[in-house]
């Protein structure tokens, strides 16, 4: 019976590590300034925090949108490149401009319309007593505001993206960077009414990361335009959006079950947080911080999802698939100890980060349970996360719109609809009843990576 090795050796791990560190610290740091962001705006009241974080659950849904719209382009930008087809690449690149400004037009119209309403499934009293209405006023100022941002951020999704694929990681981790610093300084500015400006609370927030988005395309637009010998394939690409027929449908084959996984999957996300919130608006304060928290922690395991997209899928596109097979099993076990590390620091650092936050008691206290619940989960996240993209980068996206956004809608929603509005369960039993149904994607993950569906060149010829 053969055998397999679940390590590699130092030049697998050297690889990895190059692939991985430009990504892991772009998503650390935009996290960790999220946080400071998030701190800002906790520090002005717990309505304000409240209706900036049921703002951001609907950017989330456009957000994630975007990101499984740049996927299927994505698939085929890595194994053309792997090819060495720039051809292929500028095709991609294009096919990527078409999703966002489709998503950009689709999601401004659907929030200008129904923004009020959205906000309003979200507020509900509870046992602290806050003020619904503040909150609303709250939301709907930032919304405004974080609308115009929407553009500029799909633009950068899809120069960022396209570079990450083609292997420059460092000019979109730099520019990053400097754009979340530079939402950092606008925040404290605008927010506080610094350097003789006024005090604009969220909506000098919002206008900050306006800024900031701004600031972030404008570094990577300008780069490639002068440093055009580097970057081939981007020669040409605004002439004409025309991409061939028989690549757009092969790549709307493909990426429309990764647009629709995404979007499905976000928006469920967000339906889950909507039944969290029946509990009251003190709940949805503390998911907002440790939602905030989490996601720091979980730059691990989302760096090393895109590690296994490029490294994967470029040894696919160049036809080595056995070799595929090997690291890919290699980088599984590597994010599930990466993440099970990081679950641990992440159970010591959780009853810290509350308290730097100017709300009630109860929100700290359960805000700190939620952290401690989402330690508990991060090898589960790093072990799905990885499988996930292991089928992704192979082409099987009708298999992941399964395995990811189906597996929300069908399992976890109905129990989470059932158990906020059939029984009086409290909030923290409901979401650790939710988070234990990942045991099953984890179950289904294992034996859908293990069959070799996913081993697929699909650039060859």
């Amino acid at each position: 019976m053969k055998r397999y090795s679940l390590i590699g050796d130092r030049n697998f791990y050297r690889r990895v590590l190059t692939v991985m560190t430009p990504v892991l610290i772009q998503n650390v740091i935009t996290n960790f300034v999220s946080l400071l962001d998030n701190l800002m705006v906790g520090q002005i009241g717990t309505e304000q925090m409240s209706g900036v974080s049921i703002v951001n659950m609907l950017l989330f849904v456009y957000n994630l949108c975007l990101f499984g719209g740049m996927a299927g382009p994505g698939i085929f930008t890595a194994q053309f490149f792997g090819r060495g087809d720039g051809d292929g690449v500028r095709h991609t690149f294009r096919a990527k401009l078409w999703v966002g400004f489709g998503a950009w037009i689709t999601f401004s119209l659907v929030l200008l319309l129904g923004g009020r309403s959205l906000i309003a499934l979200f507020l509900h009293e509870g046992e602290a007593g806050l003020d619904l209405q503040m909150t609303m006023d709250s939301g709907l100022g930032y919304l405004h505001v974080m609308m115009l941002q929407m553009l500029p951020f799909a633009l950068q999704q899809v120069y960022a993206s396209t570079l990450r694929e083609t292997g420059e990681t460092l000019l979109p981790m730099k520019a990053g960077i400097i754009a979340v610093f530079v939402n950092l300084v606008f925040n404290y500015i605008l927010i506080f009414g610094k350097l003789g400006l006024p005090a604009m609370g969220v909506t000098g927030a919002a206008l900050a990361t306006l800024i900031a988005r701004l600031t972030e395309l404008g570094i990577i637009f300008i780069f490639t335009r002068r440093n055009r010998a580097r970057f081939p394939f981007l020669e040409g690409a605004w002439r004409s959006l025309r991409v061939p027929g028989r690549l757009l449908r092969q790549i709307a084959v493909t990426g429309a079950p990764l647009l629709l996984n995404e979007l499905l999957w976000s928006a469920g996300m967000t339906a889950l947080n909507q039944s969290y919130s029946l509990r009251g608006l003190e709940v949805v304060s503390a998911l907002n911080i440790s939602s905030t928290a989490s996601n720091l922690f979980f730059c691990a395991f989302f760096s090393m999802g895109s590690t296994v997209a490029i490294m994967i899928g470029q040894l696919l596109g160049a036809g080595e698939l056995e070799r595929a097979v090997d690291e890919d099993r290699k980088l599984i076990a590597f994010a599930v100890a990466l993440c099970t590390a990081v679950g641990v620091l992440m159970v010591f650092v959780a009853p810290l980060l509350p308290e730097l936050y100017n709300t009630e008691p109860e929100v700290k206290a359960l805000a700190v349970r939620l952290l401690w619940i989402s330690a508990a989960m991060m090898p589960l996240n790093g072990f799905t996360n990885a499988c996930y993209f292991t089928l992704r980068c192979g082409g099987k996206t009708i298999i992941t719109f399964l395995f990811d956004s189906a597996f929300v809608w069908v399992v976890c929603l109905p129990v989470a609809f059932v158990l906020s509005r059939l029984t009086a369960l409290p909030i923290l039993p409901m979401v650790v009843a939710v988070n234990a149904l990942d045991l099953i994607k984890c179950v289904l993950g294992f034996f859908l990576v293990r069959s070799r569906k996913w081993v697929n060149n699909l650039v060859a010829g």
